[in-house]
């Protein structure tokens, strides 16, 4: 007798699901917390002074035509359409199966909450407003802090995510379309076949 054939699971496409909408609000919680804290300080210390807060740690007011961190001085042209490649591209793994552990899509919450802060003070500013500052280290702000959190994050996931032979770990969840083990097992059984 011949066996029937066996259906392949159907390929899993990236969705927006109602559950993924708190990363969302986390990005925007990103964004919103980066743009208040730029405008009190431009409201409250003049460029280029500081004030100390607690050692090491000082509030200053520098601004920054490159990169996180102070890299790549004077390429603001090039940092905002890389910031959109950049972000558009985080939209698409945030939403995607393969991506669907909770801290990936915290990393990727986080990475584009952060870029979007920095895109609009580049867009609208042709720099960034960089306001904390520790000795031996460049000026930073909420959006870098973000998007450096959200790298080391989505990498520490990644390098934690078990095989599925792997024992402990992260439990793997069932892809759509794919049948639970147990229903798998029941189905391979020999009661099953004898039947």
């Amino acid at each position: 007798m011949e066996s029937a054939p066996t259906r392949e699971a159907p390929r899993q496409r990236a969705a927006i699901r109602p559950q993924d909408g708190w990363f969302l609000v986390l990005a925007f919680a990103v964004i919103g917390a980066d743009q208040a804290v730029k405008w009190l300080i431009r409201q409250t210390i003049e460029r280029g002074d500081s004030l100390a807060v607690v050692w090491p740690l000082k509030l200053v007011h520098v601004t920054n035509s490159g990169a996180a961190f102070g890299m790549f001085q004077g390429a603001g042209p090039l940092l905002v359409m890389t910031s959109i490649l950049g972000m558009i591209a985080i939209v698409v793994f945030l939403f995607n199966p393969s991506f669907a552990h909770p801290l990936m899509r915290l990393g990727l919450a986080l990475m584009l909450g952060g870029a979007v802060g920095n895109l609009i003070d580049r867009v609208k500013d042709g720099e960034v407003v960089d306001f904390v500052k520790v000795p031996n280290f460049p000026a930073f702000n909420v959006a870098d802090s973000a998007i450096t959190i959200g790298v080391l994050v989505l990498v520490w996931a990644m390098l934690r995510e078990p095989q599925p032979s792997q024992p402990g770990g992260w439990p793997l969840l069932p892809r759509e379309g794919s049948m639970p083990c147990s229903r798998a097992r029941s189905m391979t059984s020999p009661a099953h076949e004898s039947s």
